[in-house]
C-alpha cells in the first residue's frame, strides 16, 4: 500500500475519531478544536511509527 493511501487512511479515521470523541464528551465544543484534534491524533500516529521503525532497527 502507498504512503498516500496510508496517509487518506489515518486522516479519514482521525476525523471520525475526533469527531465521535469529541461529540460523546463535549457536545458543545467548536469545530476548530475537533479538527486540532483530528490533526493530533494523525501527527501522533506518524510518530508512533517513526518511533517504532527506530526502535526495531536498532535492535536489529
Amino acid at each position: 500500500m502507498s504512503r498516500f493511501n496510508i496517509f487518506v487512511i489515518r486522516a479519514i479515521l482521525g476525523a471520525v475519531f475526533a469527531v465521535f470523541l469529541t461529540r460523546f464528551f463535549f457536545p458543545d465544543v467548536n469545530l476548530i478544536y475537533v479538527a486540532g484534534l483530528g490533526v493530533f491524533m494523525v501527527g501522533m500516529a506518524y510518530v508512533l511509527e517513526y518511533w517504532r521503525n527506530r526502535k526495531s532497527d536498532s535492535e536489529r
